[in-house]
């Protein structure tokens, strides 16, 4: 009898791991940095699973609503990128609310999260702060398949960089570079990818143009963020920022510093709860973006299984739960509850 509840209580399932929400320390931080800015702040920031998506543009829209219209904002920005189409509705949303826009950022602010700091009056950075390329890579799909099956993103800089090196190395003889890339890259892939750099300049210029009247800067600042680096991740630090004609200041250092203790806590929030049930079965429940304003914060949490699928030689998605939330300081309590998205 005891062997056979011991067994029992072996093969049962740990229990799901649940991040902890941390609202009533991020609104005392955040009621210091409007005192110091003296104007209103709204934070957006994703962990490292997390990303700029088309739904966080009803999200900012919520914490947009318990802020109204102001004459300057602050936006606190900390984000590895995500889609660039996401920021510039962002972008148009905030100037429908804001006359000044002033984005900070401590720390990284990369891809589409750059696009999203070109829809600011001024940037200021911090000493660890940088910006970064836009050029887009693209998973069309079509896309080459990598070791573990999955369809691998191809950008435009790399595409160019094939046929320049193939054309170099021909030393002058007649030859078609795109002959032998074809065998690689679908040529339907080559065609999305030129399609989709040229969306990104586009999305740049279209950010700027709500504050930068002089178009020719504008276009000249879009066509070095997505042509003039050699690597998407390269960092665009303050004195960059300034070379390329960006408006960019240092960052105050106490500002600076409260933001760091912010994101701390964000990042707190952020730490991935991830429960392994076996070695082909888990959940996953993390909160990987969070919008906060002061009386109202919104997260997106993951709330789904995964499962390896053997035959298949990869991980699917089964029971997503997942979606937005809100927390409240309701008499002095923390109130969580779901933040509907249409």
């Amino acid at each position: 009898m005891a062997q056979t509840a011991a067994k029992t209580q072996k093969s049962a399932p740990p229990p799901v791991k649940t991040p902890v929400v941390l609202t009533e320390r991020t609104q005392k931080v955040i009621a210091k940095l409007e005192s110091q800015l003296k104007a209103p702040l709204i934070t957006y920031w994703n962990s490292d699973g997390g990303s700029i998506c088309a739904t966080d543009v009803i999200g900012l829209y919520g914490v947009l609503q318990t802020v109204g219209k102001v004459d300057h904002l602050y936006f606190f920005v900390k984000s590895d990128g995500g889609q660039g189409e996401a920021s510039l509705r962002m972008v148009h949303l905030l100037r429908q609310h804001v006359k000044r826009l002033t984005v900070l950022i401590p720390q990284d602010c990369a891809s589409a999260a750059t696009m999203l700091a070109l829809g600011a009056d001024r940037i200021l950075m911090g000493p660890l702060a940088h910006l970064s390329a836009v050029d887009t890579a693209f998973r069309h799909d079509l896309s080459p398949i990598d070791r573990d099956n999955n369809r691998v993103s191809v950008s435009q800089d790399e595409l160019h960089r094939v046929v320049r090196l193939y054309q170099r190395q021909s030393r002058g003889k007649p030859s078609n570079p795109y002959e032998s890339l074809f065998a690689h890259v679908h040529p339907l892939v080559i065609g999305a990818v030129d399609r989709i750099s040229a969306l990104s300049t586009k999305l740049c210029v279209e950010i700027l143009s709500y504050h930068m009247k002089d178009g020719r800067k504008a276009r000249r600042i879009s066509n070095i963020l997505n042509e003039g680096y050699p690597s998407h991740s390269y960092p665009i630090t303050l004195r960059e920022a300034k070379r390329i004609g960006l408006k960019a200041e240092p960052l105050n250092e106490n500002i600076n510093e409260l933001l760091f203790e912010l994101n701390e806590i964000y990042a707190e929030m952020g730490q991935r709860a991830y429960t392994d049930f076996d070695e082909r079965n888990s959940h996953d429940n993390s909160i990987v973006n969070i919008l906060e304003a002061k009386g109202l914060q919104i997260f997106f949490q993951i709330d789904k299984d995964w499962h390896y699928r053997a035959e298949e030689r990869r991980w699917v998605t089964l029971n997503d739960r997942g979606g937005w939330r809100k927390a409240e300081i309701v008499a002095g309590e923390l109130s969580v509850s779901v933040f509907h998205v249409r």
